[in-house]
């Protein structure tokens, strides 16, 4: 299992930061510029990734104040599951924590870990200038 995270403080109460993330509507403000054909509801999504493959991602759990778990809803190239986590770390400020969980071989992982990090990255960034 290959695990990619990062995670950024927002100067947002806690459940602020979660009904944000809960909504997968929202989530396209954090996608970086290689996804299109992006549609949503609350909680499914389907994008394209540029030059790679096509995306339908569903929430299959919420725990209020403190994950978002989404995993493929259609057929995917490996088995992935994405989470998002949220920690109070003081009344106005939330750790949130993006965590992609990937079953890649070693081909896989060598061509994927680097787009998947920079992926982690710019959504905990534009997270954090979202919400700002």
């Amino acid at each position: 299992m290959t695990i990619i995270q990062n995670s950024v403080d927002i100067h947002k109460p806690i459940a602020e930061v979660y009904t944000f993330l809960a909504d997968l509507n929202n989530h396209e403000q954090l996608m970086p510029d290689n996804i299109y054909n992006w549609t949503s509801t609350a909680d499914e999504a389907r994008f394209t990734i540029k030059n790679m493959a096509k995306l339908a991602l569903k929430i299959s759990q919420r725990i209020e104040n403190k994950e978002i778990v989404c995993i493929p809803s259609e057929e995917a190239p490996f088995t992935i599951t994405l989470r998002w986590r949220v920690l109070e770390t003081s009344p106005k400020v939330t750790q949130a924590t993006f965590v992609i969980e990937a079953e890649l071989n070693m081909m896989m992982k060598m061509m994927a870990a680097g787009p998947l990090q920079k992926l982690v990255d710019h959504q905990v960034n534009k997270l954090q200038e979202t919400l700002a």
